[in-house]
């Protein structure tokens, strides 16, 4: 079973204004001539980790990675304006553009994935490889799954206890705007509140085994407050994704070498949402593996890593 590579450290950070309003934290690790790479994080609003520039080879490959708007350390923190799926799919041509890359491999996980599939179909042109995993499409079923009662619910009723506890009783037949009502309000104690209870909820379900110290570092103000903001404000807006558009639009990418891989396990994304668009594109190569949602789980690695070591081989100087 294939491991991570070695944690390193980038070789250049910069700050990239994409609008008068928007400024992305954008670094480089490995080898500057490799086969260029851009990660795409979750969330939204999660930003960036240091391990995730170890899904790949760093002497083979330029490794690129971005917090995403009001995400991480890019500015402002948790801004809601100018804040879309297209401005985010610009943003990744932006930085493309800036480093002179022709071409890329596009990485992406969760909601990653979502942003990578709406990159890739927007420019496919400048896709040689796509690395998804944790299959996430914003559709109405997986967001009714996940955030109102009767679906992950069900199999996590003690986590859910909690979740929904923080909204009055009243306002329970629509949690998603009940929260988002909490999480843009304007007493700071109210939003980091609810964002604490909704990071709680997600990263509780994140990995196939209880991790405490998962919740922990999604429940951290800095961090709960731009992934809860975040998600929300797409979610309710259904990443202004047009219904079933990601997989209607399968036809334009079918051709670029691609890798799904899904937890049998996965409480946040269900598998049925790699099985849905694995049926239109039996080209890709499809992967279940008795895992959760995270990408750091063991045989959810393993995948991701012998995928970036075969776009290597496939693409590498």
């Amino acid at each position: 079973m294939r491991t991570l590579y070695p944690a390193i450290e980038p070789y250049a950070t910069r700050q990239v204004a994409v609008s008068e309003l928007h400024t992305l934290h954008v670094e480089e690790c490995g080898n500057p001539e490799g086969l260029p790479v851009i990660f795409l994080h979750g969330g939204p609003g999660a930003g960036k980790s240091a391990y995730h520039r170890q899904f790949f080879d760093p002497t083979r490959y330029r490794i690129v990675l971005f917090d995403q708007r009001g995400a991480g350390q890019s500015t402002p923190f948790a801004e809601l304006r100018e804040n879309t799926t297209w401005d985010l799919v610009k943003d990744i041509e932006t930085i493309r553009e800036l480093l002179g890359i022709e071409r890329w491999v596009v990485f992406g996980g969760s909601w990653g994935s979502m942003l990578a599939l709406a990159y890739a179909q927007t420019h496919p042109e400048r896709v040689l490889g796509l690395v998804l995993r944790g299959i996430f499409l914003c559709r109405d079923d997986e967001l009714r799954w996940f955030y109102e009662e009767g679906g992950a619910s069900s199999i996590f009723p003690d986590n859910w206890k909690h979740y929904v506890e923080a909204i009055p009783e009243a306002e329970r037949g629509d949690l998603l705007e009940a929260y988002w009502k909490r999480l843009t309000s304007d007493d700071e104690d109210v939003r980091v509140a609810a964002a604490k209870a909704w990071s709680a909820w997600e990263s509780g379900m994140l990995t196939l085994e209880p991790s405490p110290d998962t919740v922990e570092s999604f429940t951290q103000p800095g961090v709960a407050v731009s992934m809860a903001r975040l998600e929300a404000h797409y979610f309710r807006n259904r990443a202004w994704l047009e219904p079933g558009q990601l997989i209607r639009d399968v036809q334009k990418i079918r051709h670029i070498p691609t890798t799904i891989v899904h937890g049998r396990y996965d409480i946040v994304c269900p598998v049925k949402n790699a099985f849905d668009l694995a049926a239109d594109w039996p080209e890709a190569h499809f992967h279940v593996v008795v895992a959760g949602h995270a990408a750091g789980e063991p045989t959810i690695a393993d995948v991701l890593v012998r995928a970036t070591d075969g776009l290597a081989d496939k693409y590498a100087v």
